[in-house]
């Protein structure tokens, strides 16, 4: 149905050649850009499994004792065989690209270009930079068998947030979503309770896909007892329950 007045036209219809020309032009470099960043990633990620996504705040300086508790959480998983990837940044995605890199496993960076804040660290064995955010927060949920997601602001809250509704949609597979700070976080769950849960907009059961752990040692536990209450493999969750795309 068409309605007078509200009729756009498409590109190919814009009468001036100049200005249509150069508008596909640049909307076909900008659909490039994004391929090739989605091609890159999977060229070098594709192999990695098993894996585990680690989030905080970028603002986090050394001395502050998240940052401690992101290197032991990080080098216990690359340790038990499972490779890190974090932002590439400062802060807390140092600290989880640090702990990986003094472990067994792989310190995977997936960088994004800012104006401000994003410096990539020097704890990577594998660096991936990225111009778009979708492309880069696709990579973190496609190749991550576990979430572990420390205190940070609305970078961290954004993939907490999207991969909790990639889950609950079933657009992705089940995971272990694991937060670590309860003074933080605690504020935030009670939240969740009171307000989604009691105002219907989330299933009380949505409230089973976070957990909340403290402990370094306990994160690691919590990840392998997911699959190995469910009989899978770390490695093949994704043949086994359906990958993110």
């Amino acid at each position: 149905m068409e309605f007078k007045g509200k009729n756009v036209p498409r590109l190919r219809q814009v009468a001036d050649l100049e200005r249509a020309t150069s508008k596909k032009a640049r909307e076909s470099w900008h659909i490039l850009t994004i391929m090739a960043e989605f091609i890159d990633s999977t060229e070098r990620l594709s192999e990695l499994r098993p894996a585990v996504s680690i989030f905080g705040s970028a603002r986090i300086q050394p001395d502050n004792p998240y940052y401690a508790i992101c290197v032991d959480i990080a080098r216990r998983l690359s340790d038990a065989g499972l490779a890190v990837i974090s932002g590439g940044g400062p802060g807390l995605m140092e600290a989880a690209n640090k702990g990986a890199f003094e472990g067994k496993s792989s310190s995977v960076g997936l960088n994004i270009e800012l104006p401000h804040e994003q410096k990539s660290n020097t704890w990577q064995d594998i660096s991936i930079s990225f111009r778009h955010f979708f492309a880069r927060k696709v990579a973190f949920v496609k190749y991550a068998d576990a979430y572990v997601v420390l205190p940070g602001g609305f970078g961290t809250l954004d993939e907490l947030t999207e991969v909790l509704t990639l889950i609950q949609t079933g657009k992705t597979r089940r995971i272990p979503v694991i937060l670590v700070g309860t003074t933080f976080w605690r504020g935030l769950l009670d939240w969740f309770q009171t307000q989604l849960v009691g105002n219907g907009m989330i299933n009380p059961k949505d409230m089973e896909l976070v957990q909340l752990i403290d402990e370094p040692a306990n994160v690691v536990d919590a990840i392998f007892a997911f699959y190995e209450a469910r009989d899978i493999v770390l490695a093949d969750s994704d043949k086994q329950n359906g990958a993110f795309l």
